[in-house]
């Protein structure tokens, strides 16, 4: 089996500024408390635990006056509201592209456009977006793949779209042609270039089997299963790479989620080439 290591991997800009952030405050002198996970991988969450974070789900859980970091994918205003009303000092690692789509969403609410926010209602980073445009008096609509869009009023002739930083680039190429069918749209749905290029790296191998190193939760990691051409299969740890059955694959490409550390990767490459030899 032939090994292939796809371009580009390992973290991005957005994961590494968000882990500076975090590293900076590791040292042991105060609990910091991450709201969420910082970013969607296993191995990165566990090796912050280790160092003293605790991670909550809601700024309830954190005591007054303590220190607070928020995660790589946003929040919503009424979290930074509730951080403030428990005094909280926050160190915000959202991602500044997410932080882009913050503002977009906001600013097309203020001026009055229904808003289409395409991403998977449930993900932290469409959680924030929808936080800004309800802000501005508006209940936005979250669109995914499939959706029909009932949401909108019958009279709305015009529309702001925007998206989730790691959703599949076809497909939210493809719900912004379709709304444009019935819509004037103004749009800033497109996915982060860290994201995009990965999944072009994808489309593009012609190997029979792909190997996705990121955790089961990781949005971009699920999609550069998506858009895989091969068998796809996925990892995030070295005990499922172990337990992978990539039987009566020829070639084999290996490529990582945005959030996924190097090491694992390096790892992975060195089991997988000696297990075959």
């Amino acid at each position: 089996m032939q090994v292939i290591v796809l371009e580009p991997h390992g973290f991005c800009a957005g994961v590494t500024a968000a882990l500076r952030k975090a590293l900076s405050l590791a040292d042991g002198a105060q609990t910091i408390y991450c709201l969420h996970e910082l970013v969607h991988n296993e191995l990165v969450v566990g090796d912050l635990k280790r160092r003293g974070f605790v991670f909550v789900e809601s700024v309830d859980d954190i005591p007054e006056d303590a220190t607070v970091l928020f995660s790589a994918h946003g929040v919503s205003p009424a979290v930074r509201r509730a951080a403030a009303a428990r005094r909280l000092t926050v160190v915000d690692a959202t991602c500044p592209f997410v932080t882009r789509v913050h503002t977009a969403a906001r600013t097309f609410a203020e001026r009055g456009l229904p808003v289409v926010v395409i991403g998977h209602a449930n993900h932290a980073e469409v959680k924030g977006i929808v936080g800004e445009v309800e802000l501005a008096g508006q209940s936005p609509t979250v669109s995914t793949v499939g959706s029909d869009l009932a949401a909108l009023p019958a009279d709305v002739k015009k529309i702001g779209v925007v998206s989730q930083t790691t959703m599949n680039a076809d497909e939210v190429a493809a719900i912004v042609a379709r709304l444009k069918k019935s819509y004037a749209v103004e749009t800033m749905a497109e996915v982060c270039n860290a994201t995009k290029e990965r999944q072009d790296a994808v489309k593009a191998f012609d190997g029979d089997g792909l190997l996705v190193l990121g955790s089961a939760n990781s949005s971009n990691t699920k999609r550069l299963m998506e858009v895989a051409r091969g068998r796809a299969f996925r990892a995030g740890s070295m005990d499922e790479v172990r337990a992978l059955d990539l039987g009566g694959i020829r070639r084999l490409g290996v490529t990582s989620g945005a959030s996924t550390p190097e090491c694992f990767l390096t790892e992975t490459v060195t089991y997988l080439k000696e297990k075959k030899s």
